[in-house]
């Protein structure tokens, strides 16, 4: 019971931090946007992105069979510790990538210009980065982690906050599944991919030019049908494609 409650705390406090990590990336260093808004990531309407949720957890794992081997008893080891650390990372990001992409066709990020990218979902690059964090987990986080689950298991009490938040998870997860479904059904209808980061763009652009709530959290709520946002954002991005070819004719 208490290894459940300690992944159910993990997935917590990763999917927020990463919502946290996200939000910051995507503000001040995202490609995508290029003026630099405050744009709420992934999919969800919640704080919190799942994917860091399990790959705390995946972390956390590792971790403790490294200590647990003696992997982390020399630098050899470490150094494999840390590159599982990335693969089950990536693994993560291309499983949960994948099923957006194959269920949904919905696409939440692209590494499409990225060397080595496998489908636009993972790439070496951020194999890499994910092997950063995993070093700077392990070094820098995880005894702080020990620390706070040891607080955690003695004050069980706090488990209702826990509880509180895969409540509303679950129930953002229903939500989310709604539009996922609307957007599938354009995207069969059309024969395309959507990516979620040019909708949110589109639908944020056209609420500001007609003076309408811009909403943060609730990103595909708008006073126009979300079908219309999607033809509009996606002859945008047909439009976009033409312009390069006919450039580079």
């Amino acid at each position: 019971m208490n290894f459940i409650l300690t992944l159910a705390y993990l997935f917590f406090v990763g999917s927020v931090s990463g919502w946290v990590l996200e939000l910051f990336f995507r503000k001040f260093f995202s490609a995508s946007n290029p003026e630099h808004k405050w744009i709420n990531p992934g999919f969800c309407t919640g704080p919190y992105l799942p994917i860091y949720g399990f790959g705390l957890c995946a972390l956390y794992l590792l971790a403790l069979l490294g200590r647990e081997t003696g992997l982390d008893g020399s630098i050899q080891g470490r150094v494999l510790l840390f590159l599982g650390m990335a693969v089950s990372m990536t693994l993560i990001e291309y499983i949960g990538g994948l099923m957006l992409l194959k269920g949904a066709k919905i696409r939440l990020w692209d590494y499409s210009n990225c060397r080595g990218n496998v489908q636009g979902l993972i790439c070496p690059l951020f194999s890499f980065f994910w092997a950063l964090l995993g070093a700077g987990y392990y070094f820098l986080i995880h005894p702080h982690i020990l620390t706070a689950l040891a607080w955690f298991l003695e004050n069980l009490a706090f488990s209702f906050v826990i509880g509180f938040f895969f409540g509303v998870f679950l129930v953002d997860m229903a939500l989310s599944a709604h539009w996922a479904a609307r957007i599938k059904a354009f995207a069969d209808e059309n024969g395309v991919i959507v990516k979620v980061e040019n909708l949110k763009a589109h639908i944020r652009s056209a609420q500001e030019r007609a003076s309408a709530r811009v909403h943060f959290f609730f990103a595909f709520r708008s006073e126009r049908p979300l079908a219309e946002h999607l033809r509009e954002a996606h002859e945008a991005v047909e439009k976009i494609r033409q312009k390069r070819k006919n450039d580079a004719a």
